[in-house]
């Protein structure tokens, strides 16, 4: 029953990619299209085409584009989500020995809750017509993988520093900070001492998040033993590893250099609570650019994004001044 159900999906899919290709190229319009009864296709208000499948393919290489994404707690729903957490930052519950006859003291932490709820965004991509009627052309490979790389480095961008005027607060939301010595360097015991931030209980999944010019920096730095404290490591996830743990590199991240920056994040992602209010939806504007002979495509997603477990992420500021 499975092997059926996985066919009948592949074979549904190979449709809407079918038709997806078709429509793009102007050989099907926008009625015959929503009116197909095998496929999920959807008309928009505007006239406009949202196949499920391509969606889900631009989803699932978003997913792989960008790591912090991949990694948070992510969340499907819609309106305002509340999520409760157990705080231990000024009281928990502890044991003790105890005699009988004797009475004992009640100690506990206290639930709180942090609430999600979502700002739309929006990403654009223009298809050429003329590559369009290149029947040579895989118009919709190319679709998904702009349209994907767009919305991964939208949201990379904003769960690193936040967007929305501040709404989307992201690793922004971060309490464990390091304050750096410098605004132009870091030293050995600053990274050990963000690491060492991080509880051993969440260390086997955490990582390093900076930019590619403080890794540079970085590389310099060498043990009391001389030895080079970041290592190239061709089993690491993105080939590099600094203090035993992988280093991934982002534009989207401050580098070395302004005053009063995040410029390093290290810990475990999961800690990261990412609400999407809407899966992402395509909308195909065949006429608005016609004149420019021109397809725009345009990708929605709604989101927010905040600390859910702050144990779990740390974050080395550059100093003041």
């Amino acid at each position: 029953e499975r092997q059926k159900n996985n066919q009948k999906e592949k074979e549904l899919e190979k449709r809407e990619m079918d038709l997806f290709d078709s429509y793009l190229r102007g050989k099907v319009d926008v009625e015959s299209v929503a009116t197909r009864e095998d496929t999920a296709f959807k008309k928009g208000d505007n006239g406009a085409v949202i196949p499920s499948s391509i969606a889900n393919k631009i989803i699932e290489k978003v997913i792989d584009m960008c790591p912090i994404y991949h990694d948070a707690t992510r969340y499907n729903a819609k309106g305002t989500l509340s999520i409760p957490y157990y705080d231990t930052a000024t009281q928990d519950i502890t044991m003790e020995f105890a005699d009988e006859f004797t009475n004992g003291t009640s100690t506990a932490g206290q639930f709180k809750s942090i609430s999600l709820t979502g700002y739309l965004a929006r990403a654009i991509t223009d298809v050429s017509k003329s590559l369009a009627n290149n029947s040579q052309f895989n118009i919709v490979s190319f679709v998904i993988s702009h349209m994907a790389k767009s919305i991964a480095q939208f949201i990379e961008k904003t769960l690193i520093n936040g967007g929305h005027s501040g709404d989307v607060k992201g690793l922004t939301a971060t309490t464990q900070v390091v304050n750096l010595a410098s605004k132009t360097a870091v030293t050995v015991d600053e990274l050990i001492d963000l690491q060492e931030t991080i509880p051993d209980v969440y260390q086997s999944g955490a990582y390093w998040i900076m930019n590619k010019a403080t890794r540079t920096a970085i590389r310099k730095l060498k043990d009391n033993d001389g030895q080079y404290l970041l290592n190239k490591d061709v089993s690491a996830r993105w080939g590099y590893t600094l203090l035993g743990k992988d280093v991934y590199t982002t534009d989207s991240i401050s580098a070395l250099g302004e005053a009063n920056k995040p410029v390093i994040y290290y810990g475990d992602y999961t800690g990261l609570a990412v609400k999407v209010s809407e899966d992402i939806n395509i909308e195909v504007l065949r006429e608005l650019k016609a004149q420019q002979h021109v397809i725009e495509v345009l990708g929605f997603v709604e989101f927010d994004s905040t600390i859910e477990n702050s144990e779990k992420i740390a974050v080395a500021k550059t100093a003041s001044a």
